[in-house]
């Protein structure tokens, strides 16, 4: 996916099926994700929390909030990256996610929201 970028933060998110980890007899379809944030402005930003809404193929929405992201708030210094990889458990086998992460301008203490594109989940065997 191509990267998005958000007042000078850029978001680019590559998502896979786990097969191995996936048990579709009881709906049990397992995804990783994994997202690159670069700082593309002049100042160091802080990631303070993530806003999630995940969406599956029944027309179920989840809804998931916290603060930073696999249990971190990182600083990002400019032209700078913080990579994760994290999951996701859907019932099943396609689906998508969306939100936004809150960041802080350390320099100004200015609050904003960095969009999280969206992008799709999708088990491979499902587009055969």
């Amino acid at each position: 996916m191509a990267p998005h970028l958000t007042d000078h933060i850029s978001i680019q998110i590559k998502a896979e099926y786990l097969e191995d980890h996936s048990f579709p007899s009881k709906r049990q379809y397992l995804f990783a994700y994994q997202i690159a944030i670069q700082n593309q402005y002049s100042k160091a930003v802080q990631l303070l929390s993530r806003h999630w809404y995940i969406f599956d193929s029944y027309g179920a929405i989840k809804e998931v909030k916290g603060e930073g992201v696999v249990g971190k708030q990182p600083i990002i210094k400019p032209g700078e990256s913080h990579e994760y990889q994290s999951f996701c458990e859907l019932k099943t086998d396609m689906g998508m996610m969306w939100g936004n992460y809150l960041m802080k301008d350390c320099e100004t203490d200015r609050l904003f929201e960095v969009k999280i594109p969206e992008f799709q989940l999708i088990d491979p065997a499902r587009l055969n």
